[in-house]
């Protein structure tokens, strides 16, 4: 078994067949995953309430689950992009 130390280390993949046998050969070294691990300082953020319907929530975590995210911090990012996007449009008017 082939251990990866690096991120760079990771091929990209032309099939789930390609990507399956390449795991069997392969695991990722337990420091390689635990850097990436952010651990947010509870300083960093103010926790909020939203209300969604249900049938959007649903499709959010679904969409969330097959990109291998957590729902909340895809939302996060979503927030994030937007709101650069529209920092940069009110600066150019």
């Amino acid at each position: 078994m082939k251990t990866i130390k690096d991120w760079k280390e990771l091929p990209e993949f032309d099939s789930e067949e390609e990507e399956h046998e390449f795991w069997q050969n392969h695991e990722i070294d337990g420091d390689l995953m635990n850097g990436s691990v952010h651990e947010p300082d509870s300083r960093e953020s103010t926790t909020i309430t939203l209300r969604f319907d249900p049938r959007m929530l649903s499709r959010i975590k679904r969409m969330a689950r097959s990109r291998y995210l957590n729902y909340q911090s895809m939302m996060k990012q979503w927030l994030s992009e937007r709101l650069e996007d529209e920092t940069r449009r009110s600066s150019s008017e």
